[in-house]
């Protein structure tokens, strides 16, 4: 009788917290977790974040957040590592904590006995990460939220025009960049997520592997880029991005499916 009162205690608060979970807009990833010396090391902070991204999370790093963020930290729950390690296995779990540093959601912390650090966190972290398969998320603002949203646009409602006439219209420089000769189109590969470098951006894969380099110019939405020994640009082009680069004297372009 006690088992079951307790499984149906447990039940219930993990019900509460899968629940809670979607009144939260982002997952902030710290570039250092607290269990480390090192920013990213052992890559956790890269594989947590794209762990998330995989599940379909609104995730950034926390020296990357958008300005609705920045003014209101309790749009986003902020991960943690627990790390509780010794020196003959790897354990690590991770916690979810809100703008108050309250505990919102754990998992279960896992084990590797692999004896590189890199692969035994990779492999404990993918582990536990197993605890979010039980919750489907859907972000829903909490009523305050909505209620601020409404009087917003009611605020506004009468500038729309004004508006619409004060819109810019794009650069000349830009659209000369898309407009360059026509190239050969390669076929659109996997997701590619871009993490951000301090001058521009990395973009890796699932494993995660670094496969291209973005680096910023003067320009919006172009960037110098490197992809093993090839260097071309990266370009958005009709709200796409492609990676545009010369091989045999002819004009290549390859189509990138990027996450930021």
């Amino acid at each position: 009788m006690k088992q079951l009162l307790f499984s149906a205690i447990f039940m219930c608060s993990f019900f509460l917290s899968a629940q809670n979970f979607n009144e939260y807009k982002y997952i902030i990833v710290p570039k250092k977790f607290n269990a480390f010396k090192e920013e990213d090391q052992y890559r956790t902070s890269a594989l947590v974040k794209f762990l998330f991204d995989k599940k379909g999370y609104n995730v950034v790093y926390d020296d990357a957040m958008p300005q609705d963020l920045k003014s209101n930290r309790c749009l986003g729950l902020t991960v943690d590592l627990k790390d509780e390690s010794n020196m003959f296995t790897t354990k690590a779990g991770l916690l979810l904590k809100d703008c108050n540093a309250d505990q919102v959601f754990k998992t279960t912390i896992a084990k590797s006995k692999q004896k590189e650090y890199q692969k035994a966190y990779n492999e404990a972290i993918r582990s536990a990460f197993k605890s979010f398969n039980t919750i489907t998320y859907n972000y829903t603002p909490k009523q305050q939220e909505k209620q601020n949203n409404q009087t917003l646009v009611v605020s506004y409602e009468g500038d729309v025009e004004e508006v619409k006439e004060k819109t810019v219209a794009p650069a000349p420089v830009k659209k000369q960049v898309v407009a360059v000769a026509k190239a050969e189109e390669s076929v659109l590969e996997g997701v590619l997520y871009a993490q951000q470098i301090s001058n521009g951006y990395q973009l890796v894969d699932s494993t995660p592997k670094i496969e291209y380099k973005m680096y910023k110019t003067t320009v919006q939405n172009v960037f110098l880029a490197t992809n093993n020994d090839i260097n071309g640009i990266v370009v958005s082009k009709n709200g796409k991005w492609f990676f545009e680069y010369y091989q045999g004297g002819k004009l290549q372009s390859k189509e990138l499916n990027i996450k930021f």
